[in-house]
């Protein structure tokens, strides 16, 4: 059986933000579909595509109303089975995202849940309880996006939410739950899609005692006694959707599981997902100390590793790569203080970051744009703010819409050749510099940096012997004869004998300097 997906690079697209085919200001399939060549060139394995489901839109897609369709504002069902065959044709494998958590209050289940009686069927797809004798919520549970986790309904009885009021949770001990997420998965596999990106994987099971709790977070709670996070009996679904999936030659699952290191590999394994990721990775900052640790501890694993630097729900690393150490990054976006940002230096951390990625045994996974260097828009208007943790947080989070600002692909012109006058989310007058059209034509810049180290990753192989250059370096050999340093100090250090392979900056002075990370061949 195929397992491509051990060592692949996948390239995520928020689709609503990349390409936009017919001018409405969304991204859709056939913006998609415009720049499948873009990404093959890139030298990636496939790509992930964010929720395109029909869609209320209240959090971006993550609200479904129909698993078994596309929004019509991004295409139609035949456009999404022409595309996956098309970016088969180029070398692409495609992965869907799966919502399994809760759905759009306006998908028909919840709908029909609605309209029936306390203790029916249809409520008991959802999480529906009486509420507690003074009419307060069943539980103190708290929204991950702030407020209450329960919403009254019209009769009296209240609905769980981990998210937004608009995203009722699913019942995963409900049989018709179960059966349909199983047939989901069938309907798009026998249409040739490559797998799933399972969203909130830590989620889907809950506390069946219902008892209050105060959240110190997964770190501070004994494993597994989280009432709606990494509870042990959501394994007990992950089973059953890997059966499904090994029906299918060569098709995979990667976990989004928000969860402690040592946790993470109760995820994986032959009856589990094959991958999940690694967001300790994400979260170790500029810090050699850290990041150090974090790859020790994930290579201890044992199994398929998967390193991923930015997505759809944080702020790009070559914001926080430009912030001091300590600042909040979601909080700095609206409290600043602003001058804080070093984008030069976020700048060059970021490439750096890129070829400490991509050195690594195991996958990793692109966010578009940051192989154009793209910061987050931090300055974003507080008009024009979709994400609903801006309202739900009491307009204290700016949220996460900074870094899904629809993507530049040409210096100049309307929408910088995203296409149409205006975009969902309004791009900044300074997005052409970091346009791919810009960048194609500069054997320096970031995006050719990224083709250069994706086509030499090839050569890369076997496992990881963690070498010591002193506390302010991360160095690494593979079994392949390569060496990855990356200098983290403030100081420059000398520069490893051997044939370079590939430098995130100049490495001229036979030094390497701070904040740049190299790759030398030849290693003995």
């Amino acid at each position: 059986m195929s397992e491509w997906w051990r060592d692949a690079v996948v390239y995520q697209v928020y689709i609503r933000s990349f390409a936009d085919g017919n001018a409405d200001g969304i991204g859709d399939i056939a913006g998609l579909n415009s720049k499948l060549e873009y990404i093959a060139e890139l030298g990636v394995d496939g790509i992930w595509i964010n929720p395109w489901y029909p869609s209320p839109l209240n959090d971006g897609g993550y609200d479904v109303a129909d698993y078994r369709d596309v929004d019509e504002r991004i295409g139609t069902l035949a456009a999404a089975e022409a595309l996956v065959e098309r970016a088969h044709s180029v070398g692409l494998k495609v992965l869907l995202d799966l919502v399994p958590n809760h759905t759009s209050s306006e998908h028909p289940w919840f709908v029909e849940a609605l309209a029936s009686e306390p203790g029916s069927a249809a409520r008991s797809r959802y999480h529906f309880r009486h509420g507690r004798g003074d009419r307060s919520a069943p539980t103190n549970w708290r929204s991950v996006f702030g407020g209450p986790a329960w919403t009254l309904a019209a009769d009296g009885q209240w609905y769980l939410h981990v998210f937004d009021p608009t995203q009722p949770d699913l019942n995963w001990d409900n049989p018709d739950v179960v059966a349909e997420f199983e047939a989901i998965l069938r309907f798009w596999l026998d249409r040739g899609f490559d797998g799933f990106r399972v969203d909130v994987a830590h989620a889907l099971a809950k506390d069946p005692t219902w008892s209050d709790f105060e959240d110190t977070g997964l770190d501070d709670l004994p494993p597994g006694s989280h009432p709606f996070f990494d509870r042990d009996e959501l394994l007990r679904v992950v089973q059953r959707w890997r059966s499904v999936l090994d029906e299918y030659d060569g098709r995979m699952m990667v976990a989004e599981a928000v969860v402690p290191i040592d946790r993470l590999a109760r995820y994986l394994g032959p009856d589990r997902y094959h991958q999940a990721f690694n967001f300790s990775f994400l979260e170790a900052g500029w810090d050699a100390g850290r990041v150090r640790s974090v790859i020790e501890d994930s290579l201890a694993l044992g199994t398929s590793q998967t390193w991923v630097l930015s997505n759809h729900d944080a702020v790009r690393h070559a914001t926080r790569f430009g912030l001091p150490d300590g600042v909040d990054a979601k909080r700095w976006l609206l409290d600043g203080p602003h001058h804080l940002l070093d984008p030069d230096r976020g700048l060059r951390r970021a490439r750096a970051a890129a070829l400490l990625m991509l050195a690594l045994p195991g996958s990793a996974y692109v966010y578009q744009g940051e192989e154009l260097g793209l910061p987050e828009v931090w300055d974003l208007p507080t008009d024009r703010l979709e994400d609903p943790i801006w309202i739900r947080s009491e307009r204290s989070v700016k949220g996460r819409d900074g870094c899904r600002v629809p993507m530049p692909w040409t210096e100049e012109g309307p929408s910088f050749g995203f296409g149409g006058p205006d975009p969902w989310l309004p791009q900044p007058e300074w997005f052409g510099r970091y346009s791919a059209e810009r960048q194609a034509n500069d054997a320096s810049s970031t995006l050719m940096m990224y083709r250069e180290a994706l086509e030499r990753r090839r050569q890369l192989g076997g496992g990881v012997t963690i070498v010591d250059m002193g506390g302010d370096v991360v160095a690494f050999r593979r079994d392949s004869g390569h060496l990855c340093v990356v200098n983290m100090g403030s100081s420059p250090v000398p520069m490893p004998p051997g044939r370079l392979v590939v430098a995130s900056g100049d490495v001229g002075t036979g030094t390497l300097e701070p904040d740049t990370a190299v790759w030398i061949g030849d290693v003995v």
